[in-house]
């Protein structure tokens, strides 16, 4: 009887041991496979949504081609991470549509190296995407539990030149100041002063200005040795910069 069950045992821990092994086969397999997926989405993203609108930037493409923006969305929107469309972060905030996060990084001019400012961090992806490049990025968000979250994700991806603070945006970094490049991933209803003393001369900004929830224009600004200029990049719609302090 003893040797019958001893059959039985060795029988299920066989048949257990298949199952597993079958298993985590498949699921190796499927992991693969979703791989490959999103790495052919983002070049079709890039190719589709992006060069066909202009954007030669070559960085910029890499990079777009490299960040794997589903992990940057809700788990139940990632079928949708790679349409060219903002989509909801939570706590009624955006991730900007991948055409729009591309026009803008162009516009900065990135250089590897270049120290960048960004106020919004969202979900993070912009901040990866400036990372991809190799620039050293400080990356403010108000929101406590999206700053907690970006950073998590940037962690767990291996963007180590990028600094999360969880803060007023208006009032930039002062204490990494000065800056190469600001990018602004929400409307103002002017230009924050001081964001502009913390650009550098020869420094560039782009950010929408515009009022909160209406159409708002992109703005490329440059500080120079005679003072600061301004070029529209044409209409945009971001979602309001939220402050610590709204009677400021």
């Amino acid at each position: 009887m003893k040797k019958y069950l001893w059959v039985v045992v060795i029988l299920i821990v066989g048949i257990s041991s298949i199952f597993y092994l079958r298993s985590r086969s498949l699921e190796n397999k499927n992991n693969s496979v979703f791989r490959e997926s999103w790495e052919e989405k983002c070049i079709g993203m890039v190719e589709q949504q992006i060069e066909k609108r202009g954007v030669k930037d070559p960085l910029v493409l890499k990079a777009m081609r490299e960040v794997p923006r589903h992990e940057f969305v809700p788990e139940n929107l990632q079928n949708q991470a790679y349409d060219d469309t903002p989509l909801p972060i939570g706590y009624g905030q955006t991730i900007s549509q991948p055409y729009i996060v591309a026009l803008m990084t162009e516009n900065l001019q990135i250089v590897p190296g270049c120290k960048v400012l960004e106020v919004g961090t969202g979900s993070g992806y912009q901040a990866a995407i400036l990372a991809r490049m190799g620039c050293q990025v400080y990356t403010i968000e108000i929101i406590k539990d999206l700053a907690e979250k970006a950073e998590e994700k940037l962690k767990e991806l291996s963007y180590d030149n990028v600094i999360v603070k969880q803060g007023d945006g208006y009032l930039g970094w002062e204490e990494e100041a000065p800056f190469d490049r600001i990018i602004v991933t929400c409307a103002v209803d002017h230009l924050p002063p001081p964001l502009l003393s913390q650009l550098k001369e020869g420094g560039k900004m782009v950010i929408p200005v515009g009022p909160p929830w209406s159409i708002q224009s992109l703005w490329v600004v440059e500080k120079t040795r005679d003072g600061i200029t301004t070029r529209d990049l044409g209409a945009v719609r971001f979602v309001p910069l939220t402050r610590e302090f709204q009677g400021e």
